[in-house]
């Protein structure tokens, strides 16, 4: 979990640098682009790699990569709009929808702490973005948008897991989305690029692909009940990034919102822990 706190923590002031030379468009092209070179190279020196990347399911992938990419799209762009502690605590709200959607789509029961996790992350949701009051920040719902879409992509990924190797999936993943940023970018973006932009540029194509690996193994090998906890300590680590180089204030509505949103999805972990 180490390396998906660093990922993530870098990633976002990385972002932030990078927008004001490229669109966002661009700089996630950087990152499916670095993606994409290492895991085809993986590929062409281990043929068992190449065997799974077989073309079961595609309308799925599709599905999963048009909802991730969305939501990379929105929460990138609420990293250049918003403070980074906003961001981060509105998208712990993940969890909540993805248990929404486990019953609405995939069937699955609906329990007193699936209905606590929902309930208790729209009161997050309250407030951290204060509706109707003057400190309402629209861009907000910018990274609720990208919640919702990683949750649907979490859901297919679901679905995926059961016939595809995480290699394949992160595969897909590059393959598909690489075009779909392309499409927004100036083909010729690098040039933008200056000597100041390569620290930034090397961090989100690491991080990039580090952060999903890393997510992933952790969740292989560890104990979800374990890994979620150490996740949120995104929160304070980005928030502290963000007072110290930022100058962002460290607002006491965003930390108990974000607190309404960790119990409930603790609580829904520990009562799934307890079913098993």
């Amino acid at each position: 979990m180490s390396g998906v706190l660093l990922s993530f923590t870098a990633m976002a002031p990385s972002i932030r640098a990078l927008s004001k030379t490229l669109s966002i468009f661009e700089i996630l092209s950087i990152r499916t682009a670095t993606g994409l070179v290492v895991l085809s190279a993986l590929a062409l020196a281990r043929p068992q790699l190449r065997l799974q990347l077989n073309t079961r399911q595609l309308w799925l992938q599709a599905t999963r990569n048009v909802l991730s990419f969305s939501g990379g799209f929105a929460w990138s762009l609420a990293l250049t709009l918003l403070p980074f502690a906003t961001v981060f605590a509105l998208e712990f709200t993940t969890p909540a929808w993805v248990a929404l959607f486990a019953v609405l789509i995939l069937g699955e029961r609906m329990t007193a702490s699936r209905i606590g996790v929902v309930v208790l992350g729209l009161a997050g949701i309250v407030l951290i973005t204060r509706p109707g009051v003057e400190g309402f920040q629209p861009a907000s719902l910018l990274v609720l948008a990208a919640a919702v879409a990683f949750a649907g992509s979490a859901i297919c990924t679901k679905k995926l897991i059961s016939s595809q190797t995480v290699f394949a999936i992160l595969f897909w993943m590059n393959v598909m989305q690489l075009p779909m940023n392309l499409a927004g970018s100036d083909l010729l973006f690098v040039r933008k690029l200056g000597s100041g932009d390569l620290l930034p540029v090397i961090i989100i194509g690491v991080s990039g692909l580090t952060s999903h690996l890393c997510l992933t193994n952790a969740f292989r090998y560890g104990d979800a009940t374990v890994v979620y906890p150490l996740d949120f300590l995104r929160l304070p680590l980005i928030a502290l990034i963000g007072w110290w180089f930022y100058s962002e204030a460290l607002d006491p509505m965003v930390f108990a919102g974000a607190a309404l949103i960790i119990a409930g999805v603790l609580w829904n972990l520990h009562d799934a822990a307890r079913g098993k």
